[in-house]
């Protein structure tokens, strides 16, 4: 059953946006950002999620088809693909660590146990694939280049979401008797980068909505802490009456920023602002569905110029998934107990009391 948002989005609206993405897909399952355009494996996964809540399960595991199909032997992917060839051979780790998110949202849809069997030797290896990046303090390294040289800096933005894959991960692997205890601790080292030593272990991108919400979205920052580290800045990022500016410093709204910060603030339990997001995101909404990735204001000048990303009405309809809250995925962003916990190590490194 399609979620319905009453007075923002009925049934028949998600299903032409979610036909809207399917249109994009190419006959291998590729889901480009738009027509003829490239494709990433993380926005690919975003919008494979979007079809699931669509009702296009086929076109999904189409989707799940063409990662499996195209992962290399490391464990990795490339960074931009357009058509059957390469188009960026950075290995970025965020984009890698999101298969596990899209199979887990998958699973929860459906059920079907044969999915998760077939996609967890993938997971695994993507999951390994990043954990390899990940430095004494916690944080995980941007990327690798091709040669396999690290790059020398860690970004909030990507780290917070890869902890968020990691417990993915860690779900898929508990409901199918899988151990990776290592994984739980470094998911653990990850969360006290993010949460005690953002400062000195990320790249400063302090302009840009992304590094500001996703702490919370990631479910790394949660409940009073996240609310606060949310509402710090929200004034900063929201363009009154428009949505989330894509950076602090113009007037650029975007549709995605606009919906995944509805998520973060879900997340802690402030419906109200999640709602008061999502309905600003409807006015990128396009009578065939489409949403408009982003717009400068005052001009209202498209930015990118006539761009209607299928990762933008992908993130419209996972924050309208989240907010009808009833499917079996509905809490995956937007709950964030619903996931296996974060260990606390410095809770855990404390010495027994008696």
């Amino acid at each position: 059953m399609q979620p319905e948002i009453t007075g923002l989005l009925t049934p028949e609206q998600i299903t032409a946006t979610s036909e809207s993405i399917a249109a994009c897909q190419n006959p291998s399952g590729m889901i480009p950002w738009v027509v003829g355009g490239h494709a990433d494996p993380w926005n690919h996964i975003e919008a494979a999620m979007a079809l699931d809540i669509g009702g296009h399960r086929t076109e999904a595991e189409a989707a799940y088809a063409w990662l499996a199909g195209i992962q290399r032997p490391d464990g990795s992917w490339f960074q931009y693909y357009i058509g059957d060839e390469v188009e960026q051979d950075k290995l970025d780790a965020n984009v890698i660590a999101y298969v596990a998110t899209g199979t887990l949202h998958h699973f929860l849809t459906h059920r079907d146990t044969g999915f998760l069997e077939e996609m967890w030797p993938v997971v695994e290896k993507a999951i390994d694939f990043v954990l390899e990046l990940q430095q004494p303090r916690g944080e995980i390294l941007w990327a690798r280049h091709p040669d396999g040289t690290p790059w020398p800096f860690a970004l909030l933005t990507g780290s917070s979401s890869i902890a968020h894959s990691i417990r993915c991960a860690i779900a898929i692997a508990i409901e199918l008797g899988h151990e990776r205890p290592d994984w739980e601790l470094s998911l653990a080292q990850l969360a006290d980068a993010i949460r005690n030593h953002r400062a000195e272990a990320f790249s400063p991108k302090h302009r840009w909505a992304m590094d500001w919400y996703y702490p919370v979205l990631g479910g790394v920052l949660s409940g009073e802490v996240g609310r606060a580290h949310l509402d710090e800045r929200f004034d900063a990022f929201l363009l009154e009456g428009e949505g989330i500016r894509c950076v602090n410093d113009r007037p650029w709204v975007t549709a995605a920023e606009t919906c995944e910060c509805a998520l973060a603030y879900l997340g802690v339990g402030d419906t109200a602002r999640a709602v008061q997001l999502f309905t600003l995101a409807q006015r990128l909404r396009e009578p065939d569905g489409r949403y408009i990735t982003g717009m400068v204001h005052p001009e209202r000048n498209l930015f990118p110029r006539d761009e209607r990303s299928t990762y933008s009405a992908a993130a419209v309809l996972l924050a309208a998934e989240a907010l009808e809250g009833t499917s079996a995925a509905a809490g995956l962003f937007a709950d964030h107990n619903f996931l296996p916990a974060i260990i606390d190590i410095n809770v855990a490194d404390e010495p027994a009391r008696d």
